[in-house]
């Protein structure tokens, strides 16, 4: 057998040798961190990730700076002065991260094309199949429109209804994206709950519909075509850098103008509309708030990124952490426009389920999170 030096076994694995210096130099960290102020030490440097890195609150205090010299502190200090700084800031902070991620995640992306996602889910049965379906839904596209094609293309292909309808919940609710995105604005607690709560949402309505054999009710158009089976084409790096800056352009154009609602709504909810008036409707004690959140955010037609900013100014006012996420889900789940689009591929009484489950989880999660919202607070 022959030998290999230390230099050439470098050389050969130089990505494993980057991949175990980055979890050595973050195990390091925190082990650092631990050991000079033990729990509060991880504290403070996810605190330090959470709002410097990922919420930029350095970006804030920088604009704010900047616009007290050109328009003068007392500006500032009105009303008007706190909106267009939370405007400006937002958006920056908004669509730098969805920048980022998008490219990221797109690249990761492309060692899951359709044809490489449907070969994994075939392999999976059962509940185990509607989770791996849930878990895939997180590397697919950004909103419900985008998925239900690929939606249609898996059903076509012969995968289970449980299987399908996992993916057809989670992937709108649940990605990377958003996960880092919430974990910017709302901390790692409430990222990690929404994310969660999501995959258990798509793996338990999948499972339903699967269950009760309502799942078979998909347009006859569907069911009789064929797809085709193409060969899988590797990529080079330079390809999935570049389906990843296309992708990430492509999504941009795409979603900049409901950013820009988003962070405007935010806005005004933040600095014009009075803590007690939220309350009055959405606050903590009332009860209905749930089903309100719920109610507005239905019709609505945005995405994950739309949402955050008009979230984080509810969250500002005292709204509740489940009213909250009601509102998110509902917003990215059940808009009217993919509601339209999946009625084309889904007869009357699979939609209703559809729908149904959906909405009854999201209205469960909204009561339950807050119950603890003493948890998040």
């Amino acid at each position: 057998m022959t030998k290999i030096s230390p230099e050439e076994w470098v050389s050969k694995h130089k990505k494993l040798v980057v991949l175990l210096c980055i979890i050595f130099t973050i195990g390091m960290t925190i082990g650092i961190a631990a050991i000079i102020d033990g729990v509060n030490g991880i504290k403070t440097l996810g605190a330090f990730v959470s709002d410097q890195l990922l919420g930029m609150k350095w970006l804030n205090y920088l604009i704010g700076s900047l616009f007290a010299v050109i328009f003068g502190n007392s500006f500032m200090a009105t009303h008007w002065g706190g909106a267009l700084q939370f405007f400006f800031y937002d958006t920056i902070k908004i669509l730098v991260l969805l920048c980022t991620l998008i490219f990221v995640i797109s690249y990761i992306q492309s060692y899951f094309p359709p044809e490489r996602t449907k070969k994994i889910l075939s392999r999976f049965k059962g509940i185990g199949g509607n989770a791996m379906g849930a878990l895939l839904g997180t590397v697919t596209p950004f909103c419900s429109c985008s998925s239900i094609p690929l939606f249609m293309g898996f059903t076509r292909a012969g995968l289970s209804s449980g299987v399908t309808f996992s993916f057809l919940i989670s992937s709108p609710l649940v990605d990377l994206g958003a996960f880092i995105l919430l974990a910017s604005v709302f901390g790692f607690p409430i990222a990690i709950a929404y994310v969660l709560v999501g995959l258990v949402l798509a793996i338990i309505g999948g499972t339903i519909i699967e269950k009760t054999g309502v799942g078979k009710h998909v347009q006859d158009f569907i069911l009789e075509g064929t797809i085709a089976e193409i060969e899988g084409i590797e990529l080079t790096r330079k390809d999935r850098l570049i389906y990843a800056k296309d992708q990430m352009l492509s999504t941009l154009k795409k979603v900049w103008i409901y950013v820009l609602i988003g962070v405007g709504i935010g806005a005004v909810i933040h600095n014009f509309i009075p803590a007690d008036w939220v309350s009055a409707v959405l606050g903590q004690d009332k009860w209905y708030s749930v089903f309100v959140a719920t109610l507005v955010g239905t019709p609505m037609y945005a995405d994950i990124f739309g949402t955050i900013p008009i979230a984080e100014a509810l969250f500002a006012k005292g709204v509740g952490v489940g009213t909250i996420l009601s509102f998110m889900m509902s917003v990215t789940a059940l808009s009217l426009p993919s509601m339209i689009m999946l009625s084309k591929a889904v007869k009357p009484k699979l939609l209703f389920w559809f729908i149904a489950i959906v909405v009854l989880g999201i209205l469960s999660i909204g009561f339950i999170f807050n119950a603890l919202n003493f948890l998040f607070i």
